[in-house]
């Protein structure tokens, strides 16, 4: 067998081995593999002695939960922390990253004891995590593969890319240093050709992507966290603004009890109010957070941030007026 198919085998195994049946479809998709490969690779399986079974009550193949594998040492909490974060909290990741976070928690379920893999299938149905709204990498799914391992392997790219920015289409060559969710989306951060300058490129956006045969030098000061700043969420402004709000006794505890930013504090007034205090490179992202609040939130400090939200909310109602 080549390596790509002992590959390929010791998943199937791991996939019959799950306690699960798994039915000629759930495997063919899973192995992402024709069905002629698929009843090749259970022959081998046989041939070398593997004790699987097709279960016609469940319609479905199975193996004795009990061969070869041997059971690791995590302890209740553990395995269903683990599993959770597999099941639950894989929402934006892209296809593949996805269906190998099943297969490593197949893995991890394989070697649970009994008792500790019903305990935590069991819980695990009564938990439900509700994500936000996101961007879909569905349709950019290459994109981001080919920009993953361009950052692994420090390859330089060439990328035509829709910028909201800069008003159309524009070509550069990019460093790729680091891929980041945020904003509800996912993005590449590197040294962009065109602005000398490390920029943030949005995945859904970049039309088109070419790996080049260069590799480059990565910047030895940067630093992902020192890149975004102190900006409200990703775009920094240059300038630092000391942002002051007060928000009504009706919306002051579902504000106080969320960590919006890594400089904010909060104190209560006597009257029930909050007072939110930030330090924020930029006025322009935390003011759409503001306006969100609408006649709940008064803008204390700067003018310039309390002008702004004036000059927007008096364009909105004459718009909807």
């Amino acid at each position: 067998m080549k390596t790509s198919r002992i590959s390929r085998i010791v998943q199937l195994l791991t996939l019959l081995q799950s306690g699960e049946s798994h039915s000629v479809d759930d495997l063919v998709d899973l192995l992402e593999v024709s069905r002629r490969t698929l009843f090749r690779d259970l022959n081998e399986l046989e041939s070398i002695g593997v004790p699987y079974y097709y279960d016609n009550q469940a319609g479905g193949y199975r193996l004795d939960p009990d061969f070869f594998l041997p059971s690791i040492n995590l302890n209740l909490q553990e395995a269903l922390s683990i599993l959770m974060l597999i099941r639950k909290g894989s929402a934006h990741l892209p296809k593949a990253f996805k269906k190998s976070a099943v297969m490593g928690g197949i893995k991890i379920e394989n070697n649970l004891p009994g008792e500790i893999r019903r305990y935590c299938n069991a819980t695990l149905d009564k938990i439900s995590i509700r994500h936000d709204w996101h961007t879909p990498v569905g349709p950019a799914e290459k994109t981001f593969w080919i920009l993953q391992r361009a950052v692994g392997r420090k390859f330089r790219v060439k990328i035509v890319y829709s910028s909201l920015y800069d008003g159309g289409d524009i070509e550069t060559v990019l460093d790729p240093y680091h891929m980041a969710f945020k904003s509800r989306g996912w993005y590449v951060i590197g040294k962009s050709s065109i602005h000398n300058e490390i920029r943030t490129f949005k995945i859904n956006r970049i039309k088109e992507i070419t790996v080049m045969d260069k590799c480059y030098i990565p910047s030895d000061d940067f630093d992902v966290e020192e890149h975004f700043g102190n900006a409200w969420s990703m775009i920094k402004q240059g300038e630092i603004f000391d942002v002051k709000l007060r928000f009504s006794r009706m919306v002051a505890k579902n504000v106080a009890e969320v960590l919006w930013h890594k400089s904010q504090k909060t104190r209560f007034n006597d009257d029930g109010s909050l007072i939110a205090e930030f330090r924020v490179d930029g006025i322009g992202e935390i003011s759409w957070w503001i306006l969100g609040y609408g006649d709940q939130v008064e803008v204390i400090a700067p003018k310039e941030l309390r002008n702004k939200i004036a000059a927007i909310a008096k364009k909105a109602a004459k718009i909807n007026s």
